[in-house]
C-alpha cells in the first residue's frame, strides 16, 4: 500500500510507463485536440476574407493558401491529436501554426493575448516528444503491426 501511495504522489520510477500516465495523456489529448479542432479550426473553414487578409498582413506569400493551411492544421491536427492518430505529425502541424499565432500574429500583444496559442503550442510539443500514449490509435496500430504472424493472418485485440 505504501509503495502504491508513494508512486501515486511522485510517479513511477524512471523508465516505467504507468497506466495513470497514459490516462492523463488521453484526457489531455482529447480535450486539447477537440478544443482546438472545434473551438478554433472549424470556424476558420473555409477561411474568411478577413482571415486571408490577416495572413497576408503577416507577410505570408499566397495568403489564401496559408490561411487554408492554418485552418487545416487547427481542425485536422486537432482531430488527429484527439484520436491519437498520426499524433506526432499532427502535433508538428499544430506547433508551427501556434508558433506563428503566438510569435507573429500576437507578437505585439501582452502575454494574455498570446497565452492561448502558447498553451496549444506546448501541448503540441509535449505530444511531439512523448507520443500519444498507450490509449491511442497510434499505439493500437503499432501493437497490430508488431504482432507475430503466427496467428494465421488473424489479428487479436
Amino acid at each position: 500500500m505504501r509503495g502504491t501511495f508513494f508512486s501515486f504522489l511522485f510517479g513511477p520510477p524512471a523508465g516505467v510507463n504507468a497506466p495513470l500516465t497514459d490516462a492523463g495523456l488521453l484526457v489531455l489529448r482529447l480535450f486539447a485536440g477537440l478544443a482546438l479542432a472545434f473551438g478554433h479550426g472549424l470556424g476558420k473553414l473555409p477561411p474568411s476574407p478577413g482571415f486571408v487578409e490577416g495572413v497576408g498582413a503577416m507577410g505570408f506569400p499566397m495568403p489564401g493558401l496559408f490561411a487554408w493551411a492554418a485552418a487545416f492544421a487547427e481542425f485536422a491536427g486537432g482531430l488527429l491529436l484527439a484520436a491519437g492518430l498520426l499524433t506526432r505529425p499532427g502535433s508538428l502541424l499544430i506547433l508551427f501554426t501556434m508558433a506563428t499565432a503566438a510569435f507573429i500574429r500576437h507578437a505585439p500583444d501582452p502575454f494574455s493575448g498570446k497565452e492561448k496559442a502558447l498553451l496549444f503550442l506546448f501541448v503540441a510539443l509535449l505530444f511531439l516528444l512523448a507520443g500519444a500514449g498507450r490509449y491511442s490509435l497510434d499505439a493500437l496500430l503499432a501493437r497490430r503491426r508488431l504482432k507475430p504472424e503466427s496467428t494465421g493472418g488473424m489479428v487479436h485485440g
